[in-house]
């Protein structure tokens, strides 16, 4: 069913069709009205989920932790400093492969307090085990938890879906809602391999000396890039369900382009625009978008990118005293061959408009920093 909604609303209607057994959390702008909505769906008497109000984001990660060792499908919600204080909890549901889908509503973080959107949240837990996954527009992030929750359970690897705060959270538009009774042809109930039982015994976490601990790290590592191709294959299930496509990747733009433009995000919205009107005026620029960037899709990336020269990454978050995050991993996996420019925006909340689209566009072929702040 195609529904108006804002886009808070539309997530919590997808995350109950795809019948999560426990939900936990604690509110934070601007992730709240994603688990208000939830709560209201429970109280309405339309979700059948134990909804349990925490007392910290720590404590909501706790919880959905536990409840994923006892073997249900789990789901929480957070942003900025509430992943902050999650942040050693999360390690450990990587670490404990519990698959947990977490939306993280992307919010700049403290210091100086600013409640507006980046994505400095998310990136700072990048290195913790997770599928992360990133959507353009509310449709996309709605599709990606039901795919979230389809790759969590069959890799045992859990999965933050990421979107802009504000710009899509608050914002109202179409979205196809679809029913549990749909989702379910594609997202069988939950059925864990191993879960905490009395009457059959398991440890989760248990403590590893060094002469275990490498070799479990290495195979979160390993099956973390082996998770490419699965997700690949059930994106491509997805679209043969709901008739809507979903990628690692995405190429628009001209074919030939020797300028290209990378992001991830809300902001290609505005990416598109600006490419729309610079083909109008005879200028050929392409433009990449990146939607994993856990695992991140090196391979796709470079037969995307064959004919580019200069590379222009978006990024709404900075790794300080180095460049932008995404644009780091196009440089590891691209090597020296090409021209890469981190071109850092959006910060703290900081408009991106299509003059500043254009002016990175300019500066991609003629600059010779390797790092750009365009704030403007």
């Amino acid at each position: 069913m195609k529904k108006i909604l804002e886009g808070s609303r539309a997530i919590a209607e997808t995350v109950n069709a795809c019948l999560p057994a426990v939900i936990s959390a604690y509110p934070i702008t601007p992730q709240t009205h994603i688990v208000e909505e939830l709560a209201q769906i429970k109280a309405d008497g339309e979700g059948d989920f134990e909804y349990i109000r925490a007392e910290s984001e720590f404590a909501a990660a706790s919880i959905v932790q536990g409840a994923s060792a006892a073997g249900v499908r789990t789901y929480t919600a957070t942003c900025a400093q509430g992943l902050m204080l999650m942040t050693e909890v999360v390690f450990c549901i990587g670490g404990m492969r519990l698959p947990v889908v977490m939306t993280c509503a992307n919010r700049a973080i403290s210091g100086p307090i600013n409640i507006w959107n980046d994505q400095q949240d998310a990136m700072t837990v990048r290195d913790s085990g997770w599928i992360m996954l990133y959507g353009e527009h509310n449709q996309e992030v709605c599709d990606l938890h039901i795919l979230a929750f389809k790759i969590a359970e069959q890799l045992a690897i859990p999965v933050i879906v990421n979107l802009d705060g504000f710009i899509l959270t608050h914002v109202v538009e179409p979205v196809e809602i679809e029913s549990a009774t749909k989702i379910k042809k594609y997202l069988p109930a939950f059925s864990p391999k191993e879960f905490l039982d009395v009457n059959n015994p398991v440890t989760f976490g248990a403590f590893a000396t060094p002469a275990h601990y490498f070799e479990i790290r290495k195979e979160l590592h390993d099956d973390l890039v082996a998770s490419k191709e699965v997700i690949k294959e059930e994106m491509k299930k997805f679209g043969e369900i709901f008739d809507r496509e979903l990628n690692l990747v995405e190429y628009s733009g001209d074919k030939d382009a020797e300028t290209v433009i990378v992001a991830m995000g809300s902001v290609l919205g505005t990416i598109k625009e600006t490419v729309a009107e610079l083909k109008q005026s005879g200028q050929k620029v392409g433009i990449l978008k990146v939607v994993a960037l856990r695992p991140f899709p090196g391979e796709e990336i470079k037969k995307k990118l064959v004919k580019a020269k200069n590379i222009a990454v978006i990024d709404k978050s900075i790794s300080l005293g180095a460049e932008g995050i995404l644009a780091s991993e196009m440089r590891r996996v691209l090597g020296s061959e090409q021209k890469i420019t981190s071109f850092i925006m959006g910060l703290g909340g900081r408009d991106i408009t299509k003059e500043m689209i254009k002016i990175v566009y300019k500066t991609a072929a003629t600059t010779k920093e390797s790092v750009v702040f365009v704030g403007k």
